[in-house]
């Protein structure tokens, strides 16, 4: 089995561990979310080491600056969850407060470019890091991996579902 496969079967034995978990504890979902968000970075971090074929030193500086920066974009998520069911419960309470309403989506909006300006951080952290080909290799295997993550994630989902049903 290479390496590719290795981890592919990993990250499918771990998915299938925290989604049921997360089905059968409603109360625990957002840690087993958590806990699946940090498995497919992992993923694409050793991924992307393949891939683009990183030496040590490239490793030494971009491990820690994604792990850093999606640590903070995950709790930006957090926030802006919140200020979304915040916003819901305001409309849902009756005839909103203007002002108020405004300043829930003023909050959405900031956090949501705070979001952005992140992914543009990592961004200039390895385009100064990279070389040509490996700043070219990055852009596909961005492409193709959160493609194929996707599919596998709505297979896992519908394998799930089919047993759930069963």
């Amino acid at each position: 089995m290479n390496k590719t496969t290795t981890l592919a079967v990993a990250f499918l034995f771990i998915l299938g561990w925290t989604v049921p978990l997360a089905a059968q504890r409603p109360d625990q979902s957002a840690e087993a979310r958590e806990r699946v968000r940090e498995n497919i970075n992992r993923l694409r971090l050793l991924r992307m080491t393949e891939e683009l074929e990183l030496s040590e030193q490239q490793t030494a500086v971009i491990f820690p600056a994604a792990n850093r920066v999606e640590k903070e974009k995950a709790d930006l998520s957090r926030k802006i969850h919140q200020e979304i069911r915040d916003l819901r419960t305001l409309l849902r309470a009756g005839p909103p407060d203007e002002q108020e309403l405004a300043g829930k989506v003023a909050s959405i909006k900031a956090l949501r470019r705070a979001i952005q300006q992140k992914d543009e951080e990592f961004e200039r952290i390895l385009e100064e890091n990279l070389t040509g080909i490996q700043k070219a290799r990055y852009l596909l295997f961005t492409l193709d991996f959160y493609r194929v993550m996707g599919e596998k994630l709505e297979r896992a989902r519908k394998i799930f579902r089919e047993r759930r049903g069963a």
